[in-house]
């Protein structure tokens, strides 16, 4: 038993020994990690005391990181909202009103939208806070910021007026409370018709113009085919209406009615250019208004929960009193001329029209901007043009000729113009020194006419001989009109033919012959030309123009085209006044007579200066036919060379080398259409000799010096004698220079050899002999020598003789006598005969002195001199004298 509790104590005392063992060991373990326990907590305290401020520099990091972003963001858009600003609202739409100015639209281009204040923003500048109103919608102002709300009303109006063009903003007012006040400083809008007022109570009829207004424009200008004003001006490049902008400034409560036009207006007017901006008058909720908050405490757009904006100062009164003064002396001096393109068709449609039944082409924009068409063909077949000087009509010409040429190929078309005033303005069509290019419908220019009435009246032969020459080729196909004549005949040249004649009275001025046969060939044609295709067109800036036609009721009556410029008077009816209200670039179209019924008012583009024709010019003489030849141009104040002269250019000597049958001595230029030479042929006749009559020496050198000049070109060398004899000290320069280029088959006589030449050649008048041509300079200078007797005879008896018998034997007298009493004393003294004489050019000497015996009738013909001009006559050609050009010097 006793070992037995032994045995169990020792167990016990062992296991107990090996449990406390087991427990300090598990106690040192625990005191161990304790340690490191206490160890890791003071590293997690210390970590953790770390963290806030690494989560906090790392947050703070983060958040400037995006302070920067967004701040970055905020300038940028700023940026680009104040670009887009900038290209909403340009020039003086957006601008500051320091150094404010207006800065109108290109054409038909929109105004966009317009300034009234700026957004502010922290940190970046400010955006211009914009307001759209024309072709946009309208303005609804708010709040009880009074002041505000005028200065957004005055900084809409004033921004609008300067963004459009001068006169294409009208405002209407209603201001019942302050009677117009509110709109004091754009009262100079009024003298030009752009500010109405209306009354209290006017409020009724003043929305009811409007609605009419925006019926109108969406029936007559829309007319379905756009939905809106700006649409229609994108698509044609103009805008045929102004915007109208009503400014309804307070007054009672609307009834049912005038809310009912109201809200049509909301609806429906700005697609048509008719806009409200409203203070004290609500408007309905619709998309087209824009809705304008001014508080006390803030200003807000697109209502009190909008964009909070500060508003624009007023802009100072000075400047919009100045701005709409300058506006209104604008459209009063009246608006400016439509581009000339707008005239023209597009190039790849350009000479794709025909004739055969008329031409039409616009002249110009219409009340509704629609084109004015002028046409011309069986009816209206002609056309009357009047008005003062400087109020358009040769620009009108330009841009009708221009609107015509770039319709109808030269085929189609052809032009006659004759300038009766001094001016070269028409010299641009034909071929000239500055540009090498002309107008290819272009057939004859006369220029400087004024006192060449005589080159109207070879015109207007010539328009008739055309005439007489389509009459017989209708008669020949059995036809009466031209498109008919152009169908049976098309292998044929049958264009229309436009005369165009401005200052055309000058041509019917005076009782003599020429404004006799003037009038009545003019009358044929405008009674007969319309059939045939050839339109007069007549222009006149002086009324007495008008005055010389009234005269001949039948004449009048075929010019049933009548246009009419600012202050025209008698173009149109006798009680159609409808020109006296006319702005400048304007004219009134009338086809009906002149009647008023017939009125069109049309505005005329710019066509007359360099620029503007020489582009259309260009284009369309590169587009010419190959065989295409300049017009023929007629300058009155330029001088004609005999080298020049086609005429000249055509003589040759005959190829066998013998001296021609007939030849021909050219004195001058015919002043006619076709730019022929006067040709004195010179047969083996009698009479064919040649009296020059007159004392201006240059005019008289030049005559002889072309018909020696154009004689010698048809002889070859040694086949013709030239004996020159100078008598005046002042010929012989011309005298001696025709002498020297004469060479080998020319002679020298002065005063005291010209009895020899007399005795010489009157000896030698025994057979035909070769060609002798006899020129003397100032004959009548060596009288006293020719009194001289040698072989029985005095040389003034010689030269009769040779006068008498030379021609026949082929030799001709061309002489110079400073006077027709001079040569008569020569020929024998007054009532000698003068047959001898065939032919003879008059310079400074009236028609009466050339008498019975030089001229077929009594009287004398009807000549009056002037400059550089002589009258021919040929007995053995001629029923009447002939104005002649002399030719200039030939070096």
């Amino acid at each position: 038993m006793a070992d037995r509790r032994g045995q169990l104590a020792s167990l016990v005392r062992d296991t107990l020994a090996e449990a406390l063992g087991a427990t300090r060991t598990r106690l040192s373990a625990a005191q161990a990690e304790l340690t490191a326990g206490r160890e890791r907590l003071t590293r997690v305290q210390r970590a953790a005391a770390a963290v806030p401020a690494r989560v906090g520099a790392q947050r703070d990091r983060r958040v400037t990181e995006i302070d920067a972003r967004y701040a970055t963001r905020i300038a940028e858009l700023a940026r680009r909202a104040a670009d887009a600003a900038r290209q909403e609202a340009p020039g003086c739409a957006g601008a500051d009103w320091a150094g404010w100015t207006p800065t109108p639209t290109r054409r038909a281009e929109p105004p966009g939208a317009l300034r009234v204040g700026t957004v502010h923003l922290d940190g970046v500048e400010p955006v211009p806070a914009l307001v759209p109103l024309l072709d946009a919608g309208h303005v609804h102002l708010s709040g009880d910021d009074r002041a505000g709300c005028d200065a957004v009303v005055s900084a809409l109006l004033l921004r609008a007026a300067g963004r459009a063009d001068p006169g294409a903003v009208r405002l209407i007012g209603y201001d019942p409370e302050q009677l117009g006040g509110g709109l004091a400083g754009f009262s100079p809008l009024g003298t030009a018709g752009l500010l109405t007022f209306v009354g209290p109570g006017g409020l009724g009829p003043l929305l009811d113009d409007l609605v009419e207004q925006i019926r109108r424009i969406n029936e007559t200008v829309l007319a379905g085919e756009y939905a809106s004003l700006r649409e229609l001006a994108a698509a044609t490049g103009r805008r045929p209406e102004p915007w109208r902008v009503a400014v309804l400034l307070g007054g009672d409560d609307l009834n049912r009615h005038e809310r009912g036009q109201l809200d049509r207006v909301v609806r429906a007017g700005a697609a048509c250019g008719v806009h409200l901006v409203v203070h004290g008058v609500p408007l309905p909720e619709d998309p087209t208004v824009t809705r304008v908050v001014a508080e006390v405490s803030g200003a807000r757009i697109g209502g009190s929960a909008g964009l909070p904006v500060r508003l624009d100062p007023p802009p100072p009164a000075s400047l919009v009193t100045e701005t709409c003064r300058e506006i209104a002396a604008r459209v009063n001096a009246g608006p400016p001329p439509t581009p000339f393109t707008d005239l023209l068709p597009p190039p790849d449609l350009m000479w794709r029209e025909s004739s055969a039944d008329g031409l039409s082409a616009p002249i110009g924009e219409g009340a509704q901007g629609r084109p004015v068409r002028l046409t011309l063909g069986d009816y209206p077949p002609h056309a009357l043009i009047g008005g003062p000087s400087g109020t358009g009509k040769t620009n009108l010409i330009f841009a009708w000729i221009g609107a015509l040429a770039a319709r109808y190929s030269p085929a189609e078309l052809e032009f006659y113009l004759l300038d009766f005033k001094e001016g070269v303005s028409f010299a641009r069509f034909a071929q000239g020194r500055r540009d090498p290019s002309w107008l290819p419908h272009m057939r004859l220019v006369g220029i400087n006419v004024n006192t060449d009435r005589e080159f109207g009246l070879a015109l207007l032969r010539f328009l008739t001989e055309e005439l007489r020459r389509r009459a017989d080729a209708a008669k020949k196909h059995e036809v009466t009109k031209l498109a008919e004549l152009r169908a049976v005949d098309p292998t044929g040249h049958w264009p229309r033919i436009v005369a165009v004649v401005d200052e055309f009275q000058m041509l019917l001025a005076g009782r003599d012959v020429v404004a006799r046969e003037a009038a009545d060939l003019l009358e044929d044609l405008a009674r007969r030309g319309r059939s045939q295709g050839i339109h007069l067109v007549l222009a006149s800036q002086d009324v007495r123009g008008i005055e010389a036609l009234w005269g001949r009721p039948a004449l009048v009556a075929q010019f049933t085209l009548r246009i009419a410029l600012p202050k025209a008077l008698r173009i149109l009816a006798e009680r159609n006044d409808a020109a006296q209200s006319l702005p400048r670039w304007h004219a009134v179209v009338n086809a009906e007579s002149g009647m008023v019924e017939g009125n069109e008012v049309a505005r005329i583009p710019s066509a007359s200066d360099w620029e503007t024709w020489s582009g259309l010019q260009h284009r369309l003489w590169r587009m010419r036919p190959a065989d295409a030849a300049p017009a023929r141009l007629f300058d009155g104040d330029a001088i004609p060379r005999l080298a020049d002269a086609p005429d000249f250019r055509a003589l040759t000597a005959p190829p066998d080398g013998t001296a021609p049958r007939n030849p021909v001595a050219l004195l001058g230029e015919i002043i006619d259409v076709q730019s022929r030479s006067a040709a004195l042929r010179l047969p083996r006749a009698p009479g064919r000799n040649l009296a020059v009559l007159g004392t201006r020496v240059d005019e008289a050198c030049a005559v002889l010096d072309a018909a020696a000049r154009s004689l010698a070109r048809q002889h070859p060398p040694g086949t013709a004698r030239f004996s020159i004899a100078c008598l005046d000290p002042d010929a012989d320069p011309i005298a001696r220079a025709l002498y020297d280029d004469l060479a080998d088959d020319a002679a020298w006589y002065d005063e005291e050899t010209v009895g020899e030449l007399m005795a010489e050649t009157a000896a030698g008048l025994t057979g035909p002999g070769s060609p002798h041509y006899l020129l003397l300079f100032a004959v009548d200078a060596a009288a006293g020598a020719l009194a001289a007797r040698a072989g029985g005879r005095t040389g003034l008896e010689q030269l009769r003789r040779i006068l008498h018998d030379g021609p026949e034997r082929r030799t001709h007298v061309l002489a110079w006598w400073r006077g027709v009493a001079r040569m008569r004393a020569d020929l024998g003294g007054p009532a000698a005969r003068t047959d001898q004489i065939g032919a003879w050019v008059a310079l400074d000497t009236h028609g009466g002195e050339l008498g019975a015996s030089l001229y077929p009738g009594t009287g004398g013909p009807d000549w009056y001199p002037r400059p550089w001009r002589g009258l021919f006559f040929d007995r053995a050609v001629h029923r009447t004298g002939q104005v002649i050009i002399p030719y200039g010097p030939s070096r």
